[in-house]
């Protein structure tokens, strides 16, 4: 049983910045690949961030550039630096887990945290 706890969330100025971070824990941490999805109000989940057990790094359109995901000291939890923020990022942030990359890195995540809200004011 994979179990995810986030931190990190908060309320931000346009043009801030917001550090979330995602701990894992697990039996193994073999293949195991972790990433980030948010949610806004009336929206569908959608992608964010990822890195692979490879540590292949892989961003949406929408934060490349401005987001950075990275792996901790301890091989079970992993960051994401959000800079440069804008009221369309306001969501509910949810770190994700899977073993191997045989669906790729936007899907086929079956373990979630509880979601951690960002919210950024215009």
């Amino acid at each position: 049983q994979v179990q995810l706890v986030e931190s990190g969330g908060g309320l931000v100025q346009a043009g801030g910045s917001l550090r979330l971070s995602c701990a894992a824990s697990a039996r193994t941490f073999s293949s195991f690949n972790m990433g980030w999805f948010r949610q806004a109000p009336g929206k569908e989940r959608e992608f964010v961030a990822a890195i692979s057990w490879s540590e292949g790094i892989y961003y949406s359109d929408s934060v490349k550039g401005r987001f950075t995901i990275s792996k901790g000291n301890a091989e079970n939890t992993i960051s994401l630096q959000m800079n440069g923020l804008k009221p369309e990022d306001t969501a509910v942030y949810y770190c994700a887990a899977k073993y191997g990359e045989g669906s790729g890195y936007k899907t086929g995540y079956n373990y979630w945290g509880q979601g951690t809200q960002v919210t950024v004011s215009s």
